[in-house]
């Protein structure tokens, strides 16, 4: 396996494409607006016109796009890449979409003779760009031995967790346990703020306990020095939530931190117009004048 086609390269693809290239594979690119992926052209990224040209005659094809109606756009149709790929290829979504969708691309593309699997990713701008996103893994064992090559390059923690879907089901659950991390940070910044602690020091401090997370050490540091610039969006993680919630409903299933959470982050999008954020803007929630 050595030619790859990436299509979608936003905030954490093009360090993914990089990656892949480190590792020697000979990556082809797509996405709408060309002129923000130059410089991973200069690189040595192949520039490819169109979702099928990227998909075409690729030993693999790797998508990590916005919604899921962009994941049944490019995987779907005559000018899709379930029709653009070769037999014998993997297609590999890792974007974090519908789990439903993941197991109609497996039914339509076994038709075909060719493998997939729905792999969306956790960690982040920083994860993408150091290559140790954790990657959730759903479809058939042997496409995903096959492809661990692909994911060792852009991943630490690789987790085959089951058919197709099991990998969006994975990663719903870490949407849902994610909402209560950063919503009990932020509260936790607001609360010390307020009465009059030195906010560093008290995540020095906390940090060192059982509160301590991920989210602490990694998207701390970015509230206290102001910065809100996206290593996830909020608009993004509104549609996370979302279909964590509808596949919670369809199970007969109250997840009521995580419809609160999802109603505090449509606030920031909607009437504050902050969704393209980053998911540490929900400090403003609490704190509306930093």
């Amino acid at each position: 396996m050595r030619t790859v086609g990436f299509i979608g390269v936003g905030v954490m693809g093009k360090s993914m494409v990089r990656n892949l290239m480190k590792a020697g594979f000979e990556v082809s690119v797509y996405t709408r607006t060309k002129s923000k992926v130059e410089d991973v052209i200069g690189e040595g990224a192949v520039w490819e016109n169109s979702v099928a040209a990227c998909a075409a005659n690729k030993d693999a094809v790797i998508t990590i796009v916005g919604y899921p109606k962009d994941v049944e756009e490019v995987y779907f149709g005559d000018a899709g890449i379930i029709n653009a790929s070769k037999k014998g290829a993997f297609l590999i979504d890792m974007t974090t979409s519908d789990p439903d969708i993941a197991k109609r691309i497996y039914a339509e593309a076994a038709e075909k003779g060719i493998s997939t699997l729905d792999a969306p990713v956790s960690g982040g701008d920083v994860g993408a760009k150091n290559g140790t996103l954790a990657i959730m893994v759903g479809g058939d064992k042997e496409a995903f031995e096959s492809c661990l090559p692909l994911f060792e390059a852009m991943g630490k923690t690789i987790v085959h967790g089951g058919p197709a879907g099991c990998g969006q089901h994975t990663k719903m659950a870490n949407q849902i346990a994610l909402g209560g991390c950063i919503s009990g940070l932020c509260e936790a910044i607001a609360y010390a703020g307020k009465t009059g602690l030195d906010v560093k020091t008290m995540l020095d401090t906390i940090s060192q306990g059982a509160a301590g997370s991920w989210q602490m050490i990694n998207t701390a540091p970015r509230i206290l020095s102001g910065d809100f610039n996206p290593g996830f969006f909020i608009k993004h993680y509104i549609k996370d939530l979302h279909i964590a919630l509808a596949q919670a409903s369809t199970e007969g299933l109250e997840l009521s931190v995580t419809a609160l959470v999802a109603s505090m982050y449509e606030d920031l999008a909607d009437r504050k117009m902050l969704g393209d954020l980053g998911t540490q803007a929900l400090i403003k929630r609490y704190l509306p004048e930093d």
